[in-house]
């Protein structure tokens, strides 16, 4: 399977199966999109007519390309076959360890966004604060289900984790204390919205996370929009000079500055640039996730602009890095020569099998965008998984398991999608979240073609 697509004035052909990327003419593009159900008469024919009037487009050189569509056929590059399928299903019938928690810390916050898909921290339920208790015996749950591997992550969580700082610290003090003891590495992330930042835990973290996520969602009128403390004060004077500190004393790097991009802000492109311009490189904004009724909800109707902002923001990272100004944007980070194993492109990632969330309680979800939905919780970190039922249908979730991808050319880039955001879309974790699929799409789209533009410059 191949997908043909125009950006930016490059013709890409991108090999599903494969991975290849091909940047070619717009000869070879017309010819390859007519190879496999047009005969070699034929696809010379109608070459010859619509390219009448240039000169360099003859028979010869017709032919000649041909037998090169041929070559990358036959060297497993262009057309491919897919032979993965039976492997999705079989890793995850397979793998039995859990690597990674994500810790809800607290389940509170200092702030009131509006779009908050947590209601405000309080996941639906009641405010509340982990303690040291329960989350030792979720260190400890972790470790006895992780089998033989070494290396485990653990995110802190909220709400807003900072409000419960102390019992941060007392865990990753205990983490490490266990460590060597069970052949463990521990890496921690914290995602913070910055107001209760101060020297003493900006250095903490810098010693101890492998990766802060901060959140700001751009301009300070749309941060100030959304992201207000319970007065109806905006948050951005408070903590971009706070974020400002921490990176750099990070040494601008490990951390994301992650924003919300929603129907009152489709121009997000404006917003990422300004936290560029603010001197932050590492830069996320994420479509809100909201129902379809709410007024910040992305329509039908913001799509084509959302397209186009994609394609603004993929030109203009290119020109930043070529006048020596580059920054990173999460959802265009592809390496095409050492990218994920085939086992986590096809199985995604690995919600309710090898990653879960626990709650303050130490009640078990799949992830954190399912907590505080009953009938998707997994069991506790005190009596295990009891609720196998779920676990199963997260271990059919891969890029096979709907028939709506298994002949979709971005398949081994999404995994088959976010079983949350097609849980909350269509109410099965193996539905379609039709909207963000086409968004997926378009960012793979431009960050390929970012890829193609740097490497032909670098010639």
């Amino acid at each position: 399977m191949v997908h043909q697509y125009q950006l930016n004035g490059y013709h890409i052909v991108l090999d599903t199966c494969s991975g290849s990327v091909h940047s070619v003419d717009e000869v070879a593009y017309d010819m390859i999109a007519m190879y496999k159900n047009t005969d070699e008469a034929e696809i010379i024919s109608a070459i010859l007519e619509k390219y009448s009037d240039r000169s360099d487009v003859n028979e010869a050189e017709i032919k000649e390309c041909l037998e090169d569509i041929k070559a990358l056929e036959k060297d497993g590059k262009l057309f491919s076959e897919d032979q993965f399928e039976q492997l999705a299903y079989d890793y995850k019938n397979n793998s039995k360890v859990i690597k990674a928690l994500c810790l809800h810390i607290a389940h509170t916050c200092n702030l009131n966004c509006s779009y908050c898909f947590a209601s405000q921290g309080k996941y639906q339920g009641e405010r509340a604060l982990m303690s040291f208790e329960v989350g030792k015996r979720a260190f400890d749950f972790l470790i006895e289900h992780s089998g033989t591997r070494r290396n485990l992550e653990v995110d802190f969580f909220g709400g807003e984790p900072l409000m419960n700082w102390e019992v941060v610290k007392q865990l990753v003090a205990y983490a490490r204390s266990i460590e060597k003891q069970h052949n463990k590495n521990f890496r921690f992330t914290l995602t913070t919205n910055g107001v209760l930042l101060d020297d003493e835990i900006i250095d903490f973290l810098n010693k101890e996370m492998s990766n802060v996520v901060l959140s700001l969602d751009g301009r300070k009128e749309i941060n100030d929009h959304f992201r207000r403390d319970y007065k109806g004060k905006g948050s951005y004077d408070v903590i971009v000079p706070k974020f400002k500190r921490l990176v750099e004393k990070r040494g601008g790097k490990d951390y994301y500055m992650r924003g919300t991009f929603t129907h009152n802000n489709v121009d997000f492109t404006n917003d990422i640039f300004h936290m560029a311009d603010l001197g932050f490189t590492e830069l996320s904004m994420e479509p809100v996730v909201c129902p379809p009724d709410d007024p910040y909800a992305l329509t039908k109707e913001d799509q084509p602009i959302i397209f186009e902002q994609y394609e603004i923001l993929a030109k203009e990272m290119i020109k930043r890095k070529a006048e020596g100004k580059p920054f990173t944007f999460y959802h265009y980070m592809l390496d095409l020569e050492n990218g994920p194993c085939i086992y986590k492109r096809i199985t995604g990632c690995g919600s309710g099998t090898e990653y879960m969330a626990v709650t303050p309680w130490g009640e078990l979800y799949p992830c954190h965008q399912f907590v505080g939905d009953e009938k998707y919780s997994l069991g506790n970190i005190f009596d295990g998984i009891q609720n196998t039922k779920v676990q199963d249908e997260f271990r059919m979730c891969n890029a096979y398991a709907k028939e709506e991808c298994k002949d979709c050319w971005a398949k081994l880039y999404c995994s088959g999608g976010c079983a949350a955001n097609a849980y909350h879309a269509t109410g099965k974790v193996n539905g379609i979240y039709q909207y963000g699929c086409e968004l997926f799409k378009k960012r793979i789209e431009c960050a390929v073609m970012i890829q193609v533009a740097q490497a032909e410059q670098a010639e």
